[in-house]
C-alpha cells in the first residue's frame, strides 16, 4: 500500500479477504520514560518520540503507553496492542482505527506542526 501521508511514524495494516476486511494502523514510537509528563516531543529516527511519566519497571512504561494511545485516539485500551519492543525504548502499536483519523491526531499535535 503506497504512503499518502507525511507521517514516517505512521503505516496501515490490512487483514482479511472480502467482507471480512479489517485495517489497523502502526505506530513507531520512541519512548523516554521517567519524564514530568506524557507528551509529543517530535521525531526520533522516524518514529514518534514520546516523553513518559511513567518508570521502565514491570511493563509500566507499556501499560501507561496504552492508556495514553487510547485516551489521545478515542478507542478503548483493548484495541490498542504493543507489536513490538517490550524491554525497549522503541516500541511498535498497533490500533484499530482508521489511518484517517490517526493522521488527523497527528496533525493536531502542536509539536508537530511545521
Amino acid at each position: 500500500m503506497s504512503q499518502t501521508h507525511p507521517w514516517p511514524c505512521l503505516r496501515v495494516e490490512t487483514s482479511g479477504k472480502g467482507k471480512q476486511i479489517s485495517t489497523r494502523v502502526i505506530l513507531d514510537i520512541s519512548v523516554s520514560p521517567n519524564a514530568p509528563r506524557t507528551e509529543v516531543t517530535g521525531w526520533h529516527d522516524g518514529a514518534l518520540r514520546l516523553r513518559l511519566s511513567a518508570p521502565p519497571v514491570d511493563g509500566a512504561a507499556n501499560d501507561a503507553i496504552r492508556k495514553w494511545l487510547a485516551q489521545q485516539l478515542g478507542v478503548t485500551q483493548s484495541q490498542v496492542e504493543l507489536l513490538r519492543g517490550q524491554t525497549s525504548r522503541r516500541k511498535q502499536w498497533a490500533i484499530d482505527i482508521d489511518e484517517a483519523s490517526t493522521c488527523r491526531w497527528l496533525a493536531s499535535l502542536p509539536t508537530l506542526q511545521n
